[in-house]
């Protein structure tokens, strides 16, 4: 009979199933007696500066402005041929909209693809998008496994 397991992805693992870039979820934290805050996020990932980029948008409505400064935990997971695989980071998110050319931050966007997803109600020229790099506090990244039992 097989069993599934989870086991630690490596370094080389996460980077692989990183790629440059997908889809996620971002947590902001909020106060200690309320819910943190979740939305579905798509991201850029370079695995030669090992840093997260994300491309956030601000309507006017939006909490966003308030908690982008907080920590933030993001998650991202797939079921690939192998298996299911997960990584969650955890962190602080860096502004980068106006870094100079010459910055990590600036310089690590170009190896990466942000998936562009339209889910807004109003069209994206309506809304003010802003860029934002996470360089991680923690990464672990876990995989699925089938073993013999």
């Amino acid at each position: 009979m097989q069993d599934l397991r989870w086991v630690q992805m490596s370094e080389e693992e996460m980077n692989e199933f990183l790629g440059r870039g997908g889809t996620g979820v971002i947590s902001f934290s909020t106060d200690p007696d309320e819910p943190p805050v979740s939305i579905p996020v798509s991201y850029g990932y370079s695995a030669d500066v090992r840093r997260f980029y994300y491309r956030l948008s601000f309507p006017r409505d939006s909490r966003k402005e308030d908690l982008v400064d907080r920590l933030i935990s993001f998650v991202t997971h797939d079921k690939t041929d192998s298996g299911w695989r997960s990584i969650v980071v955890t962190g602080r998110l860096s502004d980068t909209s106006d870094a100079p050319y010459e910055s990590t931050e600036i310089q690590g966007m170009w190896a990466i693809q942000i998936p562009l997803v339209d889910i807004f109600e109003r069209p994206p020229r309506e809304t003010t998008f802003r860029y934002f790099s996470l360089d991680p506090a923690t990464m672990t990244g876990r995989k699925e496994v089938m073993s013999d039992s």
